[in-house]
């Protein structure tokens, strides 16, 4: 289970009683939404023509312009996890990281749950004695595309979830 009970304030709009300003909730589907699309390639490769998990990262994208309600988004991340049942390994983790990026929309929180489903798909992408490395340079990777505003914020989350999400974050500086 990704999302730990309680759940972080942090993770939580102002408007709800939390701390999270809409400006940092945008930049946490922001780079949720890159961190899906960067290995959404391995879904496309096995289902062709599918376009579900890549419409949920556009939908999480208009989210954050504010021309679609978050209901919408949300329902969108239902849509590309059904993707991913249709397929295995790197492409189901793929359709997996897009859903929980969209999901953004509804709870900051699943901004965790699309890194550590896009480095369990790069994982799952490589051969096995490379699958440890795969991961921490997916990791990396990630870390780079972060925006100043909400590194601390996420480089904590993961340290904190990281062992619900798979210990896909291990190192600090991977």
């Amino acid at each position: 289970m990704i999302l730990t009970q309680p759940r972080d304030p942090r993770f939580i709009t102002i408007r709800r009683g939390g701390t999270l300003s809409d400006a940092h909730h945008r930049l946490l589907a922001l780079w949720a939404a890159a961190c899906a699309e960067h290995v959404l390639h391995f879904f496309e490769e096995a289902r062709p023509g599918d376009e579900r998990p890549r419409q949920a990262i556009e939908l999480i994208h208009a989210w954050t312009r504010g021309e679609i309600p978050m209901r919408q988004a949300h329902q969108a991340a239902f849509v590309a996890n059904a993707a991913g049942r249709g397929v295995s390994g790197a492409a189901k983790f793929a359709a997996l990281a897009a859903g929980q990026a969209v999901a953004v929309a509804h709870v900051a929180a699943h901004e965790l749950g699309a890194a550590a489903y896009a480095i369990r798909a790069a994982q799952a992408a490589a051969p096995e004695d490379e699958r440890e490395q795969a991961g921490r340079q997916e990791c990396h990777w990630q870390r780079q595309q972060l925006p100043d505003e909400i590194r601390e914020l996420v480089l904590d989350d993961q340290r904190l979830r990281n062992e619900a999400c798979w210990s896909v974050f291990g190192a600090r500086d991977a």
